[in-house]
């Protein structure tokens, strides 16, 4: 889906912002702390610490997020912010933040979308259009058999998955996400991405004309450190620059 891309771009995308994902991560790793700082027993950080570690974060830097969330070290208190919209051609968008400081957030997330051809909404205007859901991704390789990793997948819980043209997808309930994610990382797959996301139940098919004012639309947001994650229900790829 379009929300996703391919391996390749993923990868490109991290690569090219990997400091913008350092800061979007240790605020994600902080606020996962506060219901405990040790992974064993807090699932969330846990998978928090495995995606800063995929993307090479250091480990002092993920320490201190820690210590953060926990109280040891002094620091910003992160609000969890969440918009949604519209972009240009009526691609519903779902925007989640984490800030310290709503205001500024809510201005620049606003000002994206008016800049691009978009608009906000109110709360609950585009998210009927999706499911909250995990969503585990792992690149195919020729290591991989597809009925072994579908049946890992499901004997941990996990709903669904699907073959894509150079990843598997697994979707799973939001309860069970954790559960899905430790057994898979646990039996040696590596994880592109992972996390609780909203998934479109209908997607929009943009315009060409539309795609250009898209594309700069999940730029712009991508570029705030105070925003998360991106969603849209575009069956393009908006993270695909051709």
């Amino acid at each position: 889906m379009g929300r996703h891309g391919t391996i390749a771009g993923r990868k490109a995308a991290q690569d090219s912002k990997r400091a913008a994902m350092f800061t979007k991560y240790a605020k994600a790793i902080t606020v996962a702390a506060k219901d405990g700082g040790d992974p064993e027993y807090n699932a969330s950080l846990r998978v928090a610490i495995e995606k800063a570690k995929a993307i090479s974060m250091p480990n002092d830097n993920i320490q201190r997020a820690i210590k953060k969330g926990t109280g040891e070290l002094g620091g910003a208190s992160y609000e969890e912010l969440t918009f949604e919209g519209y972009g240009s051609g009526g691609v519903a968008f779902i925007v989640n933040c984490l800030t310290d400081n709503t205001n500024r957030t809510t201005s620049a997330v606003r000002s994206a979308f008016d800049k691009h051809g978009g608009n906000i909404g109110t709360p609950g205007c585009v998210s009927y259009m999706f499911s909250r859901k995990g969503v585990i991704v792992i690149e195919k390789t020729d290591e991989i058999d597809e009925d072994e990793l579908m049946e890992a997948a499901l004997e941990a819980g996990a709903d669904d998955m699907i073959s894509d043209e150079d990843s598997f997808t697994i979707y799973t309930d939001p309860a069970v996400y954790t559960d899905v994610h430790s057994a898979l990382s646990g039996a040696g797959y590596e994880l592109v991405d992972s996390d609780i996301e909203f998934v479109p139940s209908m997607e929009s098919t943009p315009s060409d004309k539309d795609l250009g004012k898209l594309r700069k639309l999940v730029a712009a947001l991508e570029d705030n450190d105070d925003v998360q994650k991106v969603q849209t229900n575009s069956a393009v790829d908006l993270y695909d620059e051709e």
